[in-house]
């Protein structure tokens, strides 16, 4: 084989190889949106509850939020506060659009027992990269 086909074949192997690492930003490349969750009411979750916090693109009313990033606490026991650090990209970041951040909490079964019912503005149009979201308390269903 010559030098300029095994330079060629070297370059095409580097570029492949780059190429995919765009795709998925790596640490140096990420930046995170930090805070707390808590809510007010004086209830202690159960030992198995987890704490949902997701990153989201609110900027279109007539269209679901665009999850950026995503951070899972399980509880194991602890209470509240939690702190809470979402990794995203910032190249899905435009500063024309509005972001929030959002937070629930499940118990073991799935059934939502506090979430965020404000705005909780992240990131663009003066917000900044942290935020501690107060929950609210979801009233369980009555049973007939």
């Amino acid at each position: 084989m010559n030098a300029l086909r095994k330079a060629g074949l070297v370059l095409g192997c580097v570029l492949l190889i780059t190429g995919c690492a765009v795709d998925s930003p790596s640490p140096a490349q990420s930046r995170t949106v930090t805070g707390s969750v808590t809510y007010r009411e004086r209830i202690a979750l159960p030992p198995s509850a987890v704490v949902k916090v997701r990153l989201v693109d609110v900027s279109r009313a007539d269209a679901p939020a665009t999850v950026i990033g995503e951070q899972v606490i399980k509880t194991a026991g602890r209470q509240v506060p939690f702190a809470f650090e979402i990794a995203y990209d910032p190249k899905r970041i435009d500063e024309r659009f509005t972001y929030a951040v959002q937070a629930r909490i499940e118990d073991e079964d799935g059934r939502l027992r506090f979430i965020s019912d404000r705005h909780y503005p992240v990131l663009t149009r003066g917000a900044g990269q942290h935020v501690d979201l107060v929950l609210t308390a979801v009233s369980a269903p009555a049973h007939k």
